[in-house]
């Protein structure tokens, strides 16, 4: 038996949480254990930028520990408690909810798989018998799945949320396995009237199921979306296009390829090097961790930084 964790930015018993809930009840039935959070009744502060995680994982003297003394710690319990997850959030300005953005800020560097492996192989190097290590639990492999809900009528206005949505499973690592945003649900009083998008949560819960079942990494892993995506990594189709060439970036990933014309159809291009350094793949993840550790560890002094900011103070205020 696997656990399987739910988190709604929806309103109480609105599309949301219905969805979600209905993607739980599936996995329970199949003998899974669930558990449902709903962060926006919890006290969650926003990160500040302090990097007090990142310092504390580098130096060894936490394990990312946060300044705030808040409930994240019950989103971070039920989090890494869970074999897979499932994130879902109404769609405000074309993205999730602020509360979905605080709660993707506080997961940052202080939950980064990479930032904690590599510190767990530095401490252990160190042979200092009672060094600090990270616990085991953060090291659990687990998929994911994605859940955006939109009133507008036309998909467009949707376009960042389930891009958006991957921070919440960068981080640790999590591999996403699904997506799915429901648009024009303006049209009905509630989803529960939208027989087509629950039967679209049976398939969701059961993509979970399955992945949970697998044998093997490659099946575990693999992509169980109703489409593929032009990004062969997460399956989405948000690039940068590079000005005056053939070059785009996934938005997601941040991985580059290029842009072609075959027979009337534009196709991408990955080399298996880029995918392999995506945001979503470990490579990736640790080569954002040497960039911030080399930041946060020989950032450049600006000497009188007290006095040179005092003309700043009261500006506007």
């Amino acid at each position: 038996m696997a656990k399987v964790v739910a988190f709604s930015f929806g309103r109480k018993m609105s599309n949301t949480e219905v969805m979600l809930k209905e993607v739980l009840k599936k996995c329970q039935e199949a003998g899974h254990e669930i558990q449902f959070i709903r962060p926006d009744d919890l006290d969650i502060k926003p990160c500040t930028g302090c990097c007090g995680c990142v310092v504390g994982i580098l130096t060894g003297r936490t394990n990312g520990t946060c300044i705030h003394k808040d409930d994240f710690h019950i989103v971070e319990e039920a989090y890494y408690s869970a074999d897979a997850i499932i994130v879902g959030s109404p769609v405000y300005e074309t993205s999730p909810s602020g509360t979905f953005k605080t709660f993707c800020d506080r997961l940052g560097p202080s939950h980064d798989i990479a930032f904690l492996t590599e510190a767990k192989k530095d401490r252990l190097a160190s042979g200092d018998p009672n060094v600090l290590l990270p616990d085991e639990i953060v090291f659990k492999p687990r998929v994911g799945a994605l859940v955006g809900v939109g009133g507008a009528r036309t998909e467009n206005w949707t376009i960042f949320t389930v891009p958006i949505m991957y921070e919440s499973m960068m981080s640790a690592g999590v591999d996403v396995i699904d997506t799915h945003t429901y648009f024009g649900a303006m049209n009905v009083q509630h989803v529960l009237g939208v027989p087509e998008q629950m039967e679209r949560m049976d398939k969701m819960a059961q993509n979970i199921i399955d992945a949970l079942a697998a044998e093997t990494e490659e099946e575990r892993t693999k992509w169980r979306g109703e489409t593929d995506g032009a990004c062969p990594v997460c399956h989405q189709s948000m690039f940068r296009v590079h000005e005056g060439s053939d070059l785009v970036e996934c938005a997601i990933c941040g991985i580059n390829g290029t842009v072609g014309l075959v027979d009337g159809k534009i196709t991408y291009k990955f080399s298996k090097e880029e995918q392999m350094r995506s945001r979503l793949k470990y490579a990736g993840k640790l080569e954002h961790r040497n960039e911030i550790a080399d930041g946060a560890m020989t950032q450049k002094k600006v000497e009188n930084l007290a006095e040179l900011k005092k003309p700043y103070l009261h500006i506007g205020e």
